[in-house]
């Protein structure tokens, strides 16, 4: 035998027995678990209030949904001109109203001009909702009018911009303020955001993981070492596919159950999609379709 292929053969070795002595030392730390997720059956979550239903975060589609019993909403903040806080998806205001230019261009009083529903189609290709007094709404508001429903809020402004710096302690003093740590959960793609909004939350407020905790959280996982896994986050809110990587995989949901995180699919509106999640062991849906989830969750979910 060769010294090449002693080395090899050593450092093979040397790995196996750190990780069977890891195996012993370290065992997997649950998650201690927050008020806002504890539920005993799947979750459905109007995706902006429901967009394929009715015109999105507003409390046209909020409403609409409440009403099939769903548990909460998915929506997305944004700063006004006035830095107050509202219930908005895209940076620009053209897509789902009848103005034109950046949300943060506006003070809040201005956007409450614009009419909300403009831009929404029904099923028919119908304007059904415009000129109907559908306003956008502040973050406040919506929390005050649903204040048992689970609001999952996701920070969308990036930590390097002007908003995104300030958007984190704003959303906490807000919360502080309206008591509403228990009913909430603070996500964003951006790992940076949820950090900077917890230096402000202390543990207070459950937060779900971002772009880069969901990667380490799979390559661990993946790996011969996911005991090791110290998960960072409260929530995972995921696709059901990263890439060419199936995140929806019974395998990766028993992973992450086992120490205590819930995970919560998004961009589900399919039949098919739904009952195969739940068999694998999804704890909720973030679905465009609250109508369609309420009815396949209740056919497929025993009481």
């Amino acid at each position: 035998m060769g010294r090449k292929t002693n080395v090899v053969l050593t450092v093979g070795a040397a790995g196996v027995a750190a990780w069977a002595a890891s195996k012993v030392v370290a065992k997997p730390v649950p998650r201690e678990g927050k008020k806002a997720l504890d539920f005993d059956n799947p979750v459905i979550l109007a995706h902006r209030g429901g967009l394929a239903e009715a015109p999105e975060n507003t409390l046209a589609a909020f409403s609409k949904s409440a009403e099939l019993g769903v548990h909460g909403f998915a929506v997305d903040i944004r700063l006004t001109k006035d830095e107050e806080i509202i219930v908005f998806h895209d940076e620009f205001a053209d897509r789902t109203t009848d103005f034109s230019g950046r949300i943060a261009d506006y003070t809040l009083s201005e956007l409450k001009m614009a009419d909300a529903g403009y831009q929404f189609e029904d099923e028919d290709g119908n304007h059904s909702y415009r000129g109907k007094n559908v306003e956008i709404i502040t973050l406040r508001e919506l929390i005050q009018k649903f204040p048992y429903m689970l609001i999952v809020i996701n920070l969308k402004d990036s930590p390097d911009t002007y908003e995104g710096s300030l958007i984190p302690s704003k959303l906490w003093r807000l919360l502080e303020e309206l008591g509403a740590e228990d009913c909430v959960a603070v996500t964003s793609s951006y790992d940076e955001q949820t950090d900077r909004f917890n230096l402000y939350a202390q543990n207070k407020v459950a937060t779900g993981a971002g772009d880069n905790e969901v990667k380490r959280a799979y390559a661990s996982f993946t790996s011969m070492f996911g005991h090791l896994y110290s998960p960072r986050a409260d929530l995972f809110r995921i696709p059901e596919k990263l890439g060419v990587f199936s995140l929806g995989t019974e395998s990766f949901m028993k992973f992450l159950t086992q120490i205590n995180i819930p995970v919560y699919f998004e961009g589900v509106n399919d039949k098919e999609s739904f009952i195969k999640l739940l068999h694998v062991g999804a704890a909720g849906f973030i679905t465009d379709r609250p109508t369609v989830a309420m009815k396949i969750v209740q056919e497929n979910v025993g009481d």
